[in-house]
């Protein structure tokens, strides 16, 4: 009895093990994971904090819970299931659905700069909208970036067994929403805590106060700076390893050349050194691509804007 016991508990164990040991596995590629999809996070943190400008700061907080729902219920409900059955019954769409990302990422990115270059552009306006009008809208958005951000994840989970990747990709739906939407939330409300400081009697918070509601244009200025460059970092570096992935080698391989050089010819920075060679490049790739797609859709919505014009006349 005393052996049968000792060997039971040898096997449940082992089995302990082998459980923190899938944990740990399933942590470390939700994390990989998590990273590939650093640009769509980024424009995701950048884009939302507008959907709450002009409204009554009392709901601004519960007008970000409902979207972030809506955003758990876009990734968990209708994106995951959809591309868990593309990847276990049609594996070889999972790239070009891909690549369509990145063309989309890169349009965005360039459309973004070619805006800001112009002299900004002005956000569409919350003014006579309901909560369910601005809630609606921001999910309706979220599923664009929600679907970039898993299938990105996807790809980099592929050959997990379809368990695992069902329970990873469950996980960095679940991380990357708390993340987004929790720095949001922050953003959102530090003007509140700097005009609450203001109005405390100590200089130190008073000037911790100003900082704080000076600061935060400046840090969303900044944040959709970096949301433009990941864009386009990101959709670059999907279309080089699709383009690599779907045969057409050349364009990849060059860039991880020009890498491999950089990171040779400069010492004890050639690993930070290689992987900015690599992200410029693949930057550029993805400005390229989206200027062209960014030059075509103007051209088509200017001539059926003069097609109107016409009818009209």
């Amino acid at each position: 009895m005393a052996g049968g016991l000792a060997a039971l508990l040898d096997d449940v164990a082992a089995l302990a093990r082998a459980a923190a040991a899938s944990v740990d596995d399933v942590g470390a590629a939700a994390t990989r994971a998590s990273v590939k999809a650093t640009g769509v996070v980024v424009d995701d943190t950048a884009v939302t904090p507008r959907y709450v400008e002009g409204i009554d700061p009392k709901r601004e907080l519960p007008i970000i819970r409902k979207i972030a729902t809506g955003s758990i219920r876009n990734k968990l409900l209708i994106i995951l299931p959809a591309i868990m059955l593309l990847s276990q019954f049609l594996p070889w769409i999972v790239m070009p659905i891909l690549m369509i990302g990145g063309c989309y990422l890169s349009f965005e990115g360039a459309e973004k700069l070619w805006e800001a270059l112009r002299g900004g552009h002005v956000e569409e306006s919350n003014e006579g909208k309901s909560e369910d009008q601005i809630t609606s809208g921001a999910i309706r958005t979220d599923f664009i970036l929600s679907a970039e951000i898993m299938v990105i994840s996807l790809k980099e989970v592929e050959d997990e067994p379809f368990l695992s990747r069902l329970v990873i990709l469950v996980v960095v739906a679940l991380i990357i929403t708390a993340l987004v939407y929790g720095v949001v939330a922050l953003i959102v409300k530090m003007d509140d805590v700097g005009l609450h400081l203001r109005d405390k009697p100590g200089s130190g918070a008073q000037r911790i106060g100003n900082l704080l509601v000076n600061g935060m244009p400046k840090v969303l200025s900044v944040l959709s700076t970096v949301g433009i460059a990941a864009m386009l970092w990101v959709g670059g570096h999907i279309l080089l390893m699709g383009l690599d992935d779907v045969g057409w080698h050349w364009p990849y391989a060059q860039v991880h050349h020009l890498e491999h050089a950089v990171h040779e010819a400069t010492g004890a920075f050639g690993g930070v050194l290689g992987w900015l060679t690599n992200t410029l490049c693949s930057a550029a790739v993805g400005l390229v691509v989206g200027a062209v797609m960014v030059a075509v859709v103007h051209q088509v919505v200017h001539r059926r804007h003069q097609s109107s014009e016409s009818a009209a006349h």
